[in-house]
């Protein structure tokens, strides 16, 4: 036996050397209006978790609970509803026929449920594309909001080429989260209403007294875009200081941290994991150049470290299925075990940082198959 075969694997972890000084355009303020004027509207919880605090050494800890998102149970609505209302406002302002459209996207679950729901609501079409072994449960979601689902026989990345493929019909849209040529402006309008979460959570911090903001997000990443509109928040408004970004992705399919390793945009083979959602092997090209920009640090982890912190969240009172809690999975990787004082200090943090979890989907959207893949 070697002297070093008892050592535990190096952690899965890329951070930026130094503070990164990239700066983007601020987001649109649009969305956020267009969204508080819906019916159902409301802001999700920020919670305060004490106990987080004392357990990972830092000064508070704050969880954003994505479990009831515009009645669907994860933040994807957010992106979907905005999308279509712009699709929808450009084709009746440039005269198009008033027809129905189908909107077409490729999903693991909650996306292309929240793209029916938008679609039905509206008096359009839905057409889902879901990859192999996408539970059951899941496509009976979709198909509940009235869309028509095919299921593909291979991965999310070859659900997404055949929705794209399946777009090229007369009065279809591809409403993609992943952005493909040709289509970068409706991906752009996803990432956009996806930053209504960024300016709750502004308000609501400083509700609880943290006015400068957080010194650490914490989030959970499949193909980029909620990352993007993250790093769009924070790295596109002119006042204050900018908190460290951490990017996090399961073992099985962490393209954006490879490619941050290489610097440049790769592709991963996935495997099976429990954080479906985020069961993503290319980063999303609109969304790469925020990443590779804006992000601070990345970190890949285990179904197993997961479901512990989907375990924790639910003992601690937040429902978190485990593409959210991976928020917190992430968080523990970076700030415990071996290195973990380098990583601290890499990021910045100490026993009076404020830190925020985005938990992006609650346990109601994760319905289990016998491998034990994940709905999300």
């Amino acid at each position: 036996m070697s002297e070093n075969s008892s050592r535990p694997p190096a952690l899965p972890w890329w951070v930026r050397p130094g503070v990164p000084a990239w700066r983007c355009a601020p987001a649109s303020a649009e969305a956020r209006v267009f969204h508080a004027a819906l019916p159902d509207y409301a802001p999700t919880p920020l919670t305060e978790l004490p106990e987080l605090g004392a357990e990972l050494g830092v000064g508070r800890v704050f969880v954003k609970d994505e479990s009831c998102r515009l009645g669907l149970p994860a933040f994807k609505a957010l992106g979907a509803s905005w999308a279509v209302h712009r699709v929808l406002a450009e084709r009746a302002a440039g005269g198009m026929r008033t027809d129905p459209v189908t909107f077409v996207t490729a999903t693991d679950g909650n996306h292309g449920r929240a793209v029916a729901r938008m679609a039905r609501r509206r008096g359009q079409h839905a057409h889902v594309l879901v990859p192999q072994g996408v539970h059951p449960r899941a496509v009976a979601a979709i198909v509940d909001e009235g869309a028509k689902v095919t299921e593909v026989p291979g991965p999310y990345d070859e659900a997404v080429r055949r929705a794209a493929e399946a777009a090229a019909a007369p009065d279809a849209v591809l409403v993609q989260d992943t952005a493909l040529p040709g289509h970068e402006r409706i991906t752009g309008w996803i990432v956009e209403g996806y930053a209504t979460l960024c300016a709750e959570l502004d308000e609501q911090l400083a509700a609880q007294g943290v006015a400068d903001g957080p010194d650490l997000v914490s989030v959970p990443v499949g193909v980029g875009s909620l990352a993007q509109a993250v790093i769009t928040h924070y790295r596109g408004r002119g006042r204050g200081p900018a908190p460290a970004l951490l990017a996090v992705e399961p073992e099985a399919a962490a393209c954006v941290l490879a490619s941050l390793t290489r610097g440049e945009a790769v592709g991963v083979t996935t495997g099976e994991t429990a954080m479906a959602g985020l069961n993503c092997g290319t980063p999303s090209s609109l969304a790469w150049p925020y990443l590779h920009g804006g992000l601070d640090a990345a970190v890949a982890v285990s179904d197993g470290a997961a479901s512990r912190a989907a375990a924790r969240l639910a003992a601690l009172g937040v429902s978190s299925g485990p593409c959210g809690a991976a928020a917190l999975a992430g968080l523990r990787a970076a700030l415990t075990g071996a290195g973990a004082d380098a990583r601290r200090t890499a990021l910045g943090l100490d026993t009076t940082s404020v830190i925020v979890l985005l938990s992006t989907e609650g346990t109601s959207a994760n319905p289990h198959h016998a491998a034990g893949r994940a709905l999300s």
